[in-house]
């Protein structure tokens, strides 16, 4: 029910008990980690499944964008996942967790961010007078185009010193005039978002209250079950906005045993008992069954942070580690590096020994997948467990 007197969801009684371990497998079938993989439906399945892939830069192995379908399809071939993203009109890119490529069917619930980001009362570039409008335009005669082919990306200083061009394409992409169609060698190739937003798509009919709530509703499905601060970290979503909306938003309240806050769930995941083979891989620290750390411990009981941005004196388990996915539980971590057609693991942290073998097969099949030949164990933190995990990826080979 809602409070009429500050307009914020109630928590209703729980419709349901979860154990823990229901909770978290229903988490993984949610996320596309648990039961047969939708070939069919491929990366841009994977894509509408999950409802926000993230992007970064950072490239280890693969950038985050390609390990997360690998992570739930296996070898899918790379170029086929790029096309998947950036290939008609299928999905665009937008702020929600972060900077996400979404399903094109999700551009009408950001309409709220749209308008927000439009009366936004500073920013921090300036723009000169007149050069919005004159990217636009150019975008309009010319397009699609790059940044540097719109006047210029940078202005020669440090990476965010934008050239004015370049401010205002990306504020053009923030009101959503703009659009990424496209990726060439990681540069955005913009057009107007008339041409490439499907004309039924392409409105900011839906309200602020609206918007929220089909955004509660498609995190709540993409999570299977969720608190609300788990929900709202989803698309990032205020604290505030969830609780106006989410009992309006078709997910129901549960209880889910250890947990201290109430929750709610998708009751699709609720209707049948998740069943199915748990995929064995290596996770990117940007995939969404482990954006946020708190519901990673209370799920997983894995602490897990990305180090890429620590000093390396303070890092404990390396630049980029990538999280050990195997059996619906986190058994450890690696930090991978490549040196030619060789997968380095530059420290392996592993859990227990039953580890070792789960590690060795995800080392083996990530390798393949980038086309490297061969893998080498630099180091594991329990020295013990370095020998039994060298001959498993040999005896894997």
């Amino acid at each position: 029910m809602t409070n009429a007197a500050t307009g914020s969801a109630v928590d209703r009684t729980p419709e349901a008990t979860l154990s823990a371990d229901e909770a978290r497998r229903i988490a993984l079938r949610a996320q596309g980690l648990l039961g047969a993989p939708d070939r069919r439906g491929g990366v841009r399945g994977v894509l509408r499944h999950l409802g926000a892939v993230q992007l970064d830069t950072i490239s280890v192995l693969a950038r985050s964008h390609e390990l997360i379908p690998y992570a739930r399809l296996g070898a899918v071939g790379r170029k086929k996942v790029e096309a998947a993203y950036w290939t008609g009109t299928h999905a665009f890119e937008y702020w929600s967790h972060a900077a996400c490529v979404l399903p094109i069917e999700e551009w009408p619930h950001f309409a709220f961010r749209r308008r927000a980001y439009r009366v936004r009362p500073h920013w921090h570039h300036e723009l000169p007078d007149g050069v919005y409008e004159t990217v636009v335009k150019q975008l309009r005669a010319e397009g699609p185009l790059t940044a540097t082919e719109l006047g210029g990306a940078k202005n020669g200083g440090p990476w965010w010193d934008w050239s004015a061009a370049k401010i205002a394409v990306e504020r053009a992409l923030m009101f959503g005039e703009v659009v990424c169609v496209e990726r060439r060698g990681w540069k955005r190739v913009y057009d107007l978002a008339e041409r490439a937003v499907p004309d039924a798509l392409l409105h900011d009919d839906l309200d602020d209250r609206e918007c929220l709530r089909r955004l509660v509703r498609l995190a709540g499905q993409s999570l299977g079950v969720g608190t609300r601060a788990d929900i709202a970290d989803y698309h990032r979503l205020k604290g505030e906005q969830v609780a106006a909306v989410i009992a309006d938003s078709g997910l129901v309240p549960v209880a889910v045993e250890g947990w201290d806050k109430p929750a709610w769930a998708d009751p699709e995941a609720l209707a049948t008992p998740p069943r199915g083979r748990h995929r064995t891989t290596l996770l990117s620290p940007f995939d969404s069954l482990i954006w946020d750390r708190a519901r990673t411990e209370r799920i997983f009981g894995f602490s897990h942070r990305l180090e890429a941005y620590v000093p390396r004196p303070k890092r404990v388990y390396g630049y980029f580690a990538m999280p050990l996915l195997a059996g619906g539980r986190l058994l450890g971590r690696v930090d991978p590096a490549r040196e030619g057609t060789t997968l380095v693991a530059r420290q392996v942290s592993l859990e227990s020994p039953k580890a070792v073998a789960p590690m060795a097969r995800a080392l083996r099949e990530a390798a393949e997948w980038v086309g490297c030949d061969a893998v080498r164990v630099e180091r594991v933190d329990r020295p013990e467990l370095a020998a039994p995990l060298t001959a498993a990826v040999s005896a894997a080979a």
